[in-house]
């Protein structure tokens, strides 16, 4: 008898970008409230302390956790649709790029927001986020000029433009601050990220006529 041959191995199955994409932001979202019921109920809501003091020398780290803090369950399911969706839409767009526009929100907006945000006042929410990519889809749209691209930046436009008059100082408990530098940040990263570099200018030929100056 021959033995038989082993079977092949089974090609592994990759996930689909739309199923990446789903996984992260449900890991983003998961653990915004994850943190808030370990906070609300181990700490008291005393992880509040963490968010972003301006220009407090000791709350400059707080930059990196600010973003994941929230004001009670009420702020946080304020939150939680629109940071899903848009962080869905912009997961999309790839892993690697979903997580440095993150990064370049979470940092560059928290910064900004020490620097220039309003004194004796701590600044905390995922609406940081949320302003961060929604202005991330829109510079998407406005540098690649791509169909997928500009259809993205109209949805996201169209869904969560009205949120925009967020960025303006309308209510003294808002930080409208996170709002703005959030979106600031946002489209920073989408200019980082998909901005267009131009060709490389052709190499002269040592036959080419030359100027003198």
């Amino acid at each position: 008898m021959r033995p038989r041959p082993p079977f092949p191995p089974r090609p592994a199955r990759r996930r689909s970008p739309a199923g990446l994409a789903a996984l992260l932001a449900l890991l983003l979202v998961g653990g915004e409230w994850a943190q808030e019921l370990i906070d609300q109920f181990a700490f008291g809501g005393t992880l509040d302390s963490y968010g972003i003091v301006p220009r407090d020398p000791g709350s400059l780290p707080h930059v990196l956790t600010a973003p994941f803090l929230h004001v009670g369950f009420g702020h946080l399911i304020a939150n939680t649709v629109p940071l899903a969706v848009l962080a869905f839409m912009s997961a999309l767009r790839g892993v690697g790029r979903f997580l440095a526009a993150t990064l370049v929100i979470v940092v560059v907006g928290g910064l900004l927001v020490w620097l220039f945000g309003r004194g004796n006042s701590v600044h905390l929410g995922a609406s940081e986020l949320v302003f961060g990519y929604l202005a991330y889809l829109l510079g998407v749209g406005w540098w690649e000029r791509t169909p997928v691209a500009i259809a993205a930046a109209v949805v996201a436009l169209f869904l969560y433009g009205g949120a925009l008059w967020g960025v303006l100082p309308t209510n003294p408990v808002v930080s409208w601050e996170a709002h703005l530098f959030g979106f600031l940040a946002g489209l920073l990263a989408a200019a980082l990220l998909h901005r267009r570099r131009p060709p490389r200018a052709a190499q002269i030929s040592p036959s080419s006529p030359r100027s003198r100056f």
